[in-house]
């Protein structure tokens, strides 16, 4: 039997509800005794590989290509950083 909270109860103690739904329990809610609701789990659903592209592109995550037919080419190569400056200088004091 899942557990049960009033809508008073439920109010007072969202959290713990949402913690326990959380943790793959559903919850009964209840209204002058009478069940009302029932809050449950969502079911993780799969992302085609189009649909997380798009996802990922809505975040701002990637952007897409300007022209999908040109071909790739290599990103510039990254300057050093300020830890292989240091240790660079380091190493020359040394």
């Amino acid at each position: 039997m899942p557990p049960t909270y009033s809508t008073y109860d439920a109010k007072a103690k969202f959290s713990e509800v949402i913690r326990l739904v959380r943790g793959g329990t559903s919850v009964t809610i209840t209204y002058r005794g009478e069940p009302v609701a029932e809050i449950c789990p969502i079911e993780p659903r799969e992302q085609s590989i189009e649909e997380r592209f798009d996802d990922l592109v809505r975040r701002g995550i990637i952007s897409p290509a300007e022209n999908p037919e040109a071909p790739l080419v290599p990103g510039k190569r990254r300057v050093a950083g300020a830890l292989e400056d240091f240790l660079a200088h380091r190493h020359r004091e040394l």
